[in-house]
């Protein structure tokens, strides 16, 4: 029989972590694979273990630290997640979401969500960033809609409307401050499989011809129960490596990694500036 998380297990990890923080954080960042380094930047921190959270999964995966950090990033109080868990690992949907549940209960209202993705547009180049204007969601569409199990009112709608999961008004302020930054920045179409394997050149050309710019294994779940719970979403792909369209390269963890490096300085000025303009 299936299981799923229930409102008073988010609400015992919420109160675990609002005992151990004098702050209310409004605005959320999640870090992915390599691109830890802007936690660090957080002042006045309070730092957090996954597995010390009741109900809270860790990642296996190189490049995840598994850790919250809970203080500043300038003058905004902010809860950044460095790292993510993976429905590859094997957890259940709704354990790899339970964090943005959290979130909500905390009283959290934006959410700023990054990734490392593979390129599927040609002209993308790794270390380049992608403003995410939207998604396509294959691993929801087979079946592992994080959103699948009994809805909870007091969390969100039955039926959301996805149409705007990555807010207008915020990818404007992305926009701008992108350009004063003097930074390059993509806009399209990420889209989520499953993993944890690589794709195969075949799979980049079908996902290329629906519409994707950019691949990987994460952030759709978490921006739909986002979405559901009425938090407003920013999202960038940090793009990690060049599309393989043709098979004629190797795609490997520690590229992903690498590419963090050149990412990371982009994406702290996007991600200080879109702060500010708020």
């Amino acid at each position: 029989m299936d299981q799923f998380l229930t409102l008073q297990q988010m609400d015992e990890a919420a109160d675990f972590i609002r005992a151990r923080i004098e702050i209310q954080p409004k605005v959320a960042i999640i870090l992915g694979s390599g691109l830890g380094g802007l936690a660090e930047m957080v002042t006045d921190a309070k730092v957090i273990s996954f597995a010390e959270i009741p109900h809270w999964v860790t990642s296996s995966v190189e490049g995840h630290k598994n850790r919250l950090v809970i203080g500043y990033l300038d003058l905004t109080p902010v809860l950044v997640m460095q790292g993510r868990v993976h429905y590859y690992e094997g957890h259940r949907m709704d354990e790899v979401t339970f964090p943005i549940r959290v979130m909500q209960r905390l009283g959290i209202q934006t959410l700023v969500v990054t990734n490392a993705a593979g390129a599927i547009d040609p002209e993308y180049l790794p270390g380049d960033v992608m403003l995410i204007t939207d998604h396509l969601s294959l691993i929801g569409m087979t079946g592992n809609n994080p959103l699948r199990g009994p809805n909870i009112p007091e969390l969100g709608e039955r039926f959301p409307d996805m149409s705007q999961a990555y807010d207008r008004e915020y990818m404007e302020i992305a926009r701008k401050v992108a350009q004063q930054a003097g930074i390059h920045l993509h806009e399209g179409i990420y889209i989520c499989l499953s993993g944890p394997s690589f794709e195969t050149p075949a799979d980049l050309r079908f996902m290329r011809l629906i519409g994707a710019n950019a691949v990987g294994m994460s952030t759709v779940p978490e921006v739909t129960v986002a979405h559901h719970g009425g938090i407003r979403v920013l999202g960038f792909s940090g793009v990690s490596n060049k599309a393989n369209l043709d098979g004629s390269t190797i795609t490997t963890h520690e590229e992903v990694l690498q590419a963090g490096e050149l990412i990371v300085p982009k994406l702290v000025k996007l991600i200080r500036g879109f702060l500010q303009a708020l």
